[in-house]
């Protein structure tokens, strides 16, 4: 609508506007000099404010650190995070496990699938591109099932409770204000108005309050939500894993048909087997090159001279510290861990890592 009797209805309500903003400024700054009194929030209130800032951090806090994990390259962060805000398409980048599968399969074909090594490097490579597949289905779920939750909460239902907070504030000026005046009124006339105004102004206020108490106690259903979307990424990443370390173990089988793929150092095969692999464990011949090959396993009768291959510096007292290239005698004890034994430098003795070692005739 238009007309002279519209702009004079926009004025005043301008007007009345600006008296209100002024009113809360000097109220606030009041306050702030000590020079006004603040109504304060009961207790409850409180609680549930401080509840829901700690919750708006913390949610926060591990959206980052979970898109850190899901991509640790800064750069691609930010790339991913304009393609988004531009609602475009990210190009289709192969990840890490796929890339440095790609180059193995291309090195093995290039030295030739029929030989060994190059036979080895295939089978490798395919295996590190089922994991770059196994994680990026990993990727994709944690982003839908865990991220995207976290993330509709800061820009949906905190964005509500901080709107609904800042109106709370501003009806806790306008009473305060309307106290401050009705302290400051002399005249009958003049304390009838200033009661009128603070009873309306604290019916806003208490109205106000419960909206946003309401609103806060829905953040208990956030927190429940949040857990399901917890258990959600859990399962997700045990799947993962889960993948991964099958994968591997089919991997280490395939390679075990290779004889001189893990032989050691002096060309004695490793009597280790990934056919023998039971629990997720690394297995020690496949990590090193066998340094204690010939030594068989470490339940041995009598003591034998073992040659240190590298320093180890004890972590604890009843362990031996060694210097590379030094010779020390060895023993297998009942009960002890397989990757240990006990050695022995003249007085000094402790436990030693047979990795560290090989067996001397």
């Amino acid at each position: 609508k238009s007309g002279p009797g519209h702009m004079e209805f926009n004025v005043k309500r301008l007007a009345a506007d600006a008296g209100t903003f002024l009113s809360r400024a000097v109220q606030f700054t009041e306050e702030k000099l000590g020079q006004a009194e603040k109504t304060e929030l009961d207790a409850h209130l409180e609680n549930l404010l401080s509840r829901a800032e700690s919750t708006k951090h913390w949610t926060e806090r591990i959206m980052k650190q979970t898109e850190v994990l899901l991509q640790p390259n800064p750069n691609v962060r930010i790339e991913e995070f304009l393609y988004e805000k531009l609602e475009k398409k990210a190009p289709t980048r192969l990840n890490n496990h796929e890339q440095l599968g790609q180059s193995m399969i291309d090195a093995g074909n290039e030295y030739g699938p029929g030989t060994a090594y190059g036979n080895a490097l295939v089978k490798c490579g395919e295996t590190q591109k089922q994991i770059g597949s196994a994680e990026r289905e990993f990727m994709q779920s944690t982003a839908t099932n865990f991220l995207t939750p976290f993330r509709n909460f800061l820009e949906g239902d905190f964005k509500t409770i901080l709107k609904e907070r800042k109106l709370l504030q501003n009806k806790r000026l306008d009473l305060d204000a309307a106290k401050t005046r009705l302290k400051k009124a002399r005249m009958a006339d003049a304390r009838a108005v200033a009661e009128q105004e603070l009873r309306v102004t604290q019916s806003e206020f208490d109205r106000q309050a419960e909206i946003t108490r309401l609103l806060l106690e829905g953040i208990s259903s956030s927190h429940a939500h949040h857990l399901r979307c917890l258990n959600d990424f859990v399962e997700a990443q045990t799947t993962y894993y889960a993948q991964c370390y099958q994968y591997m173990v089919d991997l280490q089988k395939q390679l075990g048909s290779f004889p001189s793929t893990f032989s050691s150092n002096n060309n004695q095969s490793s009597t280790s087997t990934a056919a023998s692999i039971s629990v997720p464990t690394i297995s020690t011949s496949a990590a090193l090159p066998s340094p204690a090959s010939g030594m068989g396993s470490p339940g041995f009768s009598g003591s034998r001279r073992a040659r240190v291959l590298y320093d180890y510096d004890a972590a604890g007292s009843s362990e031996l510290s060694l210097l590379a290239d030094e010779v020390i005698t060895v023993r297998s004890v009942p009960g002890m861990d397989s990757d240990w034994l006990m050695g022995e430098r003249g007085n000094q003795k402790g436990k030693v890592p047979i990795t560290y070692l090989e067996l001397l005739n």
